[in-house]
């Protein structure tokens, strides 16, 4: 398997924090891709025509994307327990993934916002907000976070609050979560999440 991949971004990160908890890592071909916004990429897009990361081509040469697909596949591959089956663990992991997964949107659109020329002011208050109270209920929920079995919900909260400390390291999250940042704490000392933080370059 081929992943257009790149170090940098929180959705790349997600699939290979699933790949290591799976044990493939050794059966995905990483290729350095850049995925940007104004510059659709071309070999990116011979897999993928929306030039989005992560696009993962398989074997017999059909691709997949984007995150949610690609993780949900591996974990399918290699048997793993990541999306879980019982009724009482399926619906909160599923809803912790789309938690995860959309504060990561608020969190890209701020950052892109930020650094136009002329962001607007508006939309950079809407995007604090939606973080803030994103931040507020997670904290709440940290006791049945702590509970639940690992799954894709907890490696997808995992990644957006470590984008949050890779891309807005000044907004001080820990003082606002206390709870949620101790237990993020413990998330990242898997051996996943140390083997996949963010680098620039």
């Amino acid at each position: 398997m081929k992943l257009h991949w790149s170090p940098k971004s929180p959705y790349v990160r997600k699939v290979m924090v699933c790949a290591h908890e799976l044990n493939i890592v050794d059966k995905i071909e990483r290729v350095r891709s850049v995925a940007a916004m104004l510059k659709p990429n071309p070999a990116i897009m011979k897999d993928n025509p929306l030039s989005k990361i992560p696009t993962l081509v398989l074997d017999d040469g059909r691709a997949l994307f984007d995150s949610d697909v690609i993780c949900e596949y591996l974990n399918e591959q290699a048997g793993g327990a990541l999306f879980p089956q019982a009724v009482k663990d399926r619906w909160p992991s599923r809803r912790w993934h789309a938690f995860g997964d959309g504060l990561l949107e608020v969190l890209v659109l701020w950052r892109n916002e930020r650094d136009r020329e002329q962001p607007l002011e508006p939309l950079m208050h809407a995007f604090e907000v939606k973080t803030f109270a994103s931040l507020d209920q997670l904290e709440r929920e940290v006791p049945a976070l702590q509970a639940a079995p690992y799954s894709i919900g907890h490696i997808a909260i995992g990644c957006a609050l470590g984008y949050m400390d890779y891309r807005f390291d000044t907004l001080g999250w820990r003082a606002r979560a206390p709870q949620l940042a101790a237990w993020f704490e413990t998330i990242v000392q898997r051996s996943s999440f140390r083997q996949t933080e963010p680098v620039d370059g």
